[in-house]
């Protein structure tokens, strides 16, 4: 994972919390957020607990002055970002890890979760598309 890479990306999103009230840097939130949910993390207390049991790697990459930030104050923070901005980050950082030299293979599968299909509320069945690089062994979409 090209981390620095990401941190440059990430910079360009706004903060716009006010800043007598900033106890951590949106840099250093959006970091733990990305590593904890590229490694497994399904809610703030999980992307909480990863920062709490990977303080040292994170802070080769963020500087995470005071601490690790709590899961309310991930969820807040995260909410309060621009949907659009944020993926545009998210895309510019893969495209700059991954050159079109690189013999890549991605990976395509797709499920249906079971009993989403409601008929009566006429609402479909919810499918889960997944993208992966092999060669970078991340899901891409």
């Amino acid at each position: 994972m090209e981390l620095k890479k990401l941190m440059g990306h990430i910079s360009i999103i706004p903060d716009y919390r006010q800043a007598w009230k900033m106890e951590h840097k949106l840099s250093d939130i959006l970091l733990l957020t990305i590593c904890a949910v590229i490694s497994g993390a399904e809610g703030w207390e999980d992307i909480e607990d990863f920062g709490e049991t990977h303080p040292d790697f994170l802070k080769q990459y963020g500087d995470f002055e005071n601490g690790i930030p709590v899961h309310d104050t991930i969820a807040r923070v995260v909410s309060c970002i621009s949907p659009a901005k944020f993926h545009e980050c998210f895309i510019n950082w893969m495209r700059d890890c991954h050159s079109s030299d690189d013999k890549d293979v991605i990976a395509i599968d797709g499920k249906t979760l079971r009993h989403s299909y409601d008929k009566s509320r006429r609402r479909g069945a919810i499918h889960v598309i997944s993208a992966f690089s092999t060669m970078h062994s991340l899901v891409i979409g």
